[in-house]
């Protein structure tokens, strides 16, 4: 029996297997309206066998998003189009998945086939803001948020939760990673404010922690919530991964259902010794000192390998991004591998036989 096909019950959910899209920008949206791009990006993921299926970061403000074309979940016409989107994933059996997000200081940015740093207000773009007045890289430098203006972001998270699951979504994931706003206040190396916001570490988890209560209390206790981490900012000086596990206990008692483990983002040029599976450590520790589910994402590329990952127990799924890019249909390849049984498509259901 695969370990990775087995189902995952979370809350009220069961999730058909343990393979998971990560979160992937696209940069295609049209004031944050998502389009056939991404019904074609997310639905192939669904029909390729994935068991759960997440969006790409999507804003709960406009200037919450990363890019100008990024998606967004704060209007009536984003819900309707997302909807659009989780009906035809729900008909191909998979479970859906929306990330919550705010850019932060790194909002307002160029596609990245269009080069880096920021998109100026007369071209489209906006002032980004962040907890402090440091730029990040080349990008221009933020505004810094008021106490009151912090404040007010837990009910925008809300608000975004409240009409992803008005259009269809099972799953919600908060984005407090990345070198994204909630991380930006996290981190030591972005956060310099003296409020209570800022300073200590009960200061620097302050927003993320009242995040997650906001969420928790507008969906109820039968939706499951993730938040994904940077588990460490690779800099001397930053967010490290004692404090990840700290904080990981912290969201547990807030009702976050797993954790979705990465690192990074929050420094331009750190020191990262990148290989294959470099980040599982980061979820195994996490998993195991703080009592929380987590996954494991960052280069799992082999069908065996992601086997081992969740049969060793270093995690409970695996978030499979640019793997999945160039191979859709990865997880109907692993299934066969590893001698599971997973859903075909029947439009599909010919190619089952690899003789």
């Amino acid at each position: 029996m695969s370990h990775l096909f087995e189902p995952y019950r979370v809350r009220d959910l069961t999730v058909p297997n343990r393979v998971w899209v990560s979160p992937m920008c696209q940069y295609s949206a049209t004031d944050g309206v998502p389009g056939d791009w991404h019904l074609v990006h997310l639905g192939q993921f669904a029909a390729g066998g994935a068991g759960l299926v997440m969006t790409e970061a999507t804003a709960v403000s406009a200037i919450g998003r990363i890019s100008p074309q990024d998606t967004g979940i704060y209007t009536g016409e984003q819900v309707a189009a997302w909807r659009r989107i989780t009906t035809f994933l729900h008909e191909q059996g998979a479970v859906t998945a929306m990330q919550l997000a705010h850019a932060g200081r790194k909002g307002s940015s160029r596609r990245p086939w269009e080069g880096s740093g920021s998109v100026p207000p007369g071209e489209g773009g906006w002032t980004a803001v962040g907890p402090s007045g440091e730029a990040f890289g080349n990008y221009a430098a933020p505004r810094p948020l008021t106490t009151e203006e912090v404040a007010q972001l837990p009910a925008e998270f809300a608000a975004g939760a409240r009409r992803a699951l008005e259009a269809g979504f099972d799953v919600l994931e908060l984005h407090f990673a990345h070198g994204y706003l909630v991380h930006q206040f996290l981190s030591p190396l972005s956060n310099t404010r003296t409020d209570r916001y800022g300073g200590d570490f009960d200061g620097r988890v302050r927003l993320a922690l009242e995040v997650a209560e906001a969420v928790r209390a507008e969906v109820g206790e039968a939706v499951p919530l993730f938040a994904r981490l940077s588990a460490t900012d690779w800099v001397d000086g930053g967010w490290t991964v004692e404090e990840s596990v700290l904080l990981a206990k912290l969201l547990r008692e807030r009702g976050v259902d797993l954790l979705d483990v990465s690192t990074g983002g929050n420094h331009p040029s750190p020191a990262i010794p990148v290989g294959p599976g470099y980040q599982v450590p980061f979820a195994d520790r996490i998993r195991a000192e703080a009592g929380i589910p987590a996954a494991a994402v960052g280069m799992i590329t082999q069908p065996a390998q992601a086997e081992q990952i969740v049969a060793s127990g270093a995690a409970d799924a695996v978030f499979l991004g640019r793997a999945l890019l160039r191979d859709p249909h990865w997880p109907l390849r692993a299934a066969h591998e590893l001698g599971a049984e997973v859903r075909w498509p029947d439009q599909y259901a010919r190619a089952k036989s690899w003789h």
